[in-house]
């Protein structure tokens, strides 16, 4: 009996039971943000279309604010939910999927806008749709916040006000509810996702670190800004920044391969006319390269000619073309 009691006290050590809990807590935990942190898969724009109950057309607009609600509700409801805005673990502690997420959010942001103020209206004294009116300031409510409004609750109802628009299109006796497919509605969003793009190719350059020489009065001997600046810059992203910039450059790609593709099936006559669509497609491609699979486990940020890889600057590559694509894309709309 004595011999029994070491062994007894040594299994029942409340010290050893609370590590051994929290050990397997860890675990648990590490193997739910790894389950967590899988990027959603892409979908098909035209799984979902509508038709004119008379002519059998498709319904102009329908796809873009589809494919816009589809975004919306994959942003809620993939694996773990919407992680941006949690305060529990593991999704604290986690980065890489919240990055993502805003990547996604602001083009959903940036393409409610646009339908708010430009292809939901003919000209610039009509009136604005009720449904995009609601809309637009439900996604702009931040991401982080968790309570009283919580994001998640807020994106969902701007969810719900797009659905309704989305109907009302189908609905051939509402004429307030109009779709403007244009040349002009279309540059207006291309010009915002250039910038989009252009601000991250150059976050994702500056992994390595650059001298830049300053730019920003450049072309105009009468340009001015509010306080001087540096000749010449040194840029170079902060380590622990460097995976939040690639994953956001995922989540935006993710998004815009989606709207572009919507983008072509409502536009195709504006985009036929100005024999435009190979130049949608190419853009679409080299997105959809920014979404290969990752096999490193960590982000690597080897030098440009080093012996490690960078993966930002791979992802750099991409997004500058596809940049470079929509410029020409949104010149080439601008001729008549």
């Amino acid at each position: 009996m004595s011999e029994e009691m070491p062994v007894a006290k040594r299994f029942l050590n409340p010290l050893k039971l609370v590590a051994y809990l929290a050990l397997v807590v860890l675990i648990g935990f590490y193997f739910l943000a790894v389950y967590w942190s899988i990027e959603p898969d892409t979908f098909d724009v035209k799984s979902d279309q509508a038709y004119q109950a008379d002519s059998q057309e498709l319904i102009v607009g329908y796809t873009t604010v589809n494919a816009t609600i589809e975004i919306g509700n994959t942003l809620l409801d993939k694996r773990g939910g919407f992680l941006s805005n949690d305060i529990l673990p593991p999704s604290l502690v986690m980065d890489n999927m919240p990055a993502w997420e805003y990547g996604v959010l602001v083009q959903v942001r940036d393409m409610v806008a646009t339908l708010r103020n430009h292809m939901s209206r003919s000209q610039s004294q009509s009136i604005e749709n009720v449904n995009l009116k609601e809309a637009e300031p439900l996604f702009n409510i931040d991401r982080l916040s968790w309570i009283l409004p919580e994001a998640e609750d807020s994106y969902r109802l701007g969810i719900k006000q797009l659905e309704a628009y989305r109907d009302s299109l189908s609905d051939s006796s509402n004429l307030d509810a109009q779709f403007y497919a244009r040349a002009d509605n279309l540059r207006v969003w291309l010009s915002v996702v250039e910038k989009r793009l252009g601000s991250l190719s150059q976050r994702l350059t500056a992994s390595v670190g650059q001298e830049r020489i300053n730019t920003d009065l450049a072309g105009d001997s009468a340009a001015t800004q509010s306080t001087d600046g540096q000749r010449q810059l040194t840029v170079k992203t902060p380590w622990l920044q460097i995976d939040d910039n690639f994953y956001e450059a995922r989540g935006t790609c993710w998004a815009l391969i989606h709207l572009l593709k919507a983008i072509e099936v409502d536009f195709a006559g504006v985009l036929e006319k100005k024999n435009a669509t190979v130049s949608l497609r190419q853009i679409i491609r080299e997105l959809e390269s920014t979404q290969a699979s990752s096999w490193s486990p960590m982000v690597l940020n080897g030098d440009g000619f080093g012996f490690m890889a960078n993966h930002s600057l791979v992802m750099a590559s991409y997004v500058s073309r596809a940049n470079a694509a929509i410029i020409d894309l949104r010149e080439l709309l601008e001729q008549g």
